[in-house]
């Protein structure tokens, strides 16, 4: 037996973090992971990244950072739920297929998903999704680099291509309060079975 691996998606200040916390709480205290993880020294240079406009990185380069970031944490990951630990997620591998997409150097996704192959894949993803038109008007939106309009709208329709569609439920959270979308999420986790412990191996992206 095992705990599940839940990924809650979507663009920026869509309100992922608040509800990876609810979901965590109600998960048994689930494990939290955020991708990506600040704490670490590779985090910390993704942090001056989307943090300063004027700290410049390829594409290339910040995509292995990314990467090299979701790698140093899986082992903990599979652990915890080889230990009968749920772990909920604040963004992971679609993310960065979504973002780096969406910034058109980069189009192959066999070559972006590569290195990813062999991350535990989730059990179950949840994918919040609001025009991004309305996020622009959140507090603190635009404090970060890729906090644009135009941008996020072009990583709406990456995440919308890249999110595999047999574990992914799509919520739209327009003018809804926290504790409704907290609801809908968890009557979907109920529905799923993602609340008990399962007998299924791990499987890997």
């Amino acid at each position: 037996m095992r705990g599940q691996l839940v990924l809650i998606e979507g663009l920026d200040r869509t309100g992922k973090s608040t509800q990876v916390s609810i979901l965590a709480s109600r998960l048994k205290d689930a494990k939290i992971f955020k991708f990506p993880d600040r704490t670490t020294p590779i985090g910390s240079i993704i942090n001056e990244y989307l943090t300063n406009e004027h700290y410049d990185l390829s594409d290339e380069a910040l995509h292995l950072l990314f990467l090299a970031n979701r790698w140093e944490l899986a082992s903990e990951i599979i652990s915890l739920l080889n230990s009968e630990e749920w772990v909920v997620m604040d963004r992971y591998v679609y993310s960065g297929l979504a973002y780096l997409l969406s910034k058109d150097n980069l189009n192959d996704i066999d070559w972006l998903l590569g290195p990813d192959r062999g991350l535990p894949r989730p059990d179950a993803i949840i994918y919040l999704s609001v025009p991004p038109e309305e996020l622009a008007t959140r507090k603190d939106y635009g404090d970060e680099r890729y906090e644009k309009v135009h941008f996020q709208s072009k990583v709406k329709r990456n995440f919308e291509r890249v999110l595999p569609s047999d574990i992914t439920f799509q919520l739209d959270v327009t003018g809804l309060s926290i504790s409704e979308v907290s609801d809908l999420i968890w009557n979907h986790i109920r529905e799923k079975g993602i609340d008990q412990l399962t007998n299924n191996n791990i499987t890997l992206i």
